[in-house]
């Protein structure tokens, strides 16, 4: 499904696709080759999703873009099923295997491996060729790698990436009734979103690859 939101509309190359049961929303651009699998939501707010190419982002996976924060995948990507990328940049041919996650402000570095239900944090930034082992998360500029069973170790550092002010821009001691009247309002704009009308194999404003008929 493809859907106009703050009056961007999603582009698709004909060399891509786009599974009947997934949504593109708003300001999101597929490189050629491209492909998203049943169930995944790429949702831009009020910024910017640019997929690259030959990249695949599959089942159930969610990406989202924002202003501040757009989410920026590189070529020859897997975003694995219900991984989640949230106003992140994943470099050229990293793998982000299932359920792993990363916030906005994150980077991964070129053929970065973020293992099942790992996470890079808000503002970290994952050097080229890291391995994030299964459930471990990254936090840090550069990140430092930590344990599931490292909390204290941990907040040392994570509390310097300020996760409430980058995701919410709010101070870390709001009150969450605050933080969720903002979020309501935010998410508000989709109540004036509009279905594109065509299959979700939409055509795009780009050029396309004219030997590339989506086969390879």
């Amino acid at each position: 499904m493809l859907i106009e939101h703050r009056g961007h509309r999603p582009v698709v190359p004909d060399s891509a696709h786009v599974a009947p049961s997934a949504t593109l929303c708003g300001a999101v651009v597929l490189g050629e080759g491209a492909r998203v699998l049943h169930g995944a939501v790429l949702t831009a707010e009020d910024g910017e999703i640019r997929i690259g190419r030959h990249t695949v982002v599959m089942e159930n996976a969610l990406v989202r873009g924002r202003a501040q924060y757009p989410a920026v995948i590189g070529d020859a990507v897997l975003i694995g099923p219900h991984a989640h990328v949230n106003g992140a940049t994943v470099r050229d041919e990293v793998f982000v295997a299932t359920g792993a996650s990363l916030f906005p402000g994150s980077v991964a570095g070129a053929r970065a491996e973020l293992r099942v239900n790992s996470v890079l944090h808000a503002n970290s930034r994952l050097e080229p060729g890291t391995v994030l082992p299964i459930g471990w998360i990254a936090a840090g500029d550069p990140a430092r790698l930590f344990a599931p069973g490292q909390h204290e170790e941990l907040w040392e550092v994570q509390w310097e990436l300020d996760f409430p002010g980058t995701v919410y821009g709010v101070p870390r001691d709001t009150p969450m009734r605050d933080v969720m009247a903002r979020q309501s309002a935010y998410y508000g704009a989709h109540r004036n979103d509009r279905v594109l009308d065509g299959d979700s194999h939409g055509h795009g404003n780009g050029d396309g690859d004219s030997d590339d008929n989506g086969d390879w």
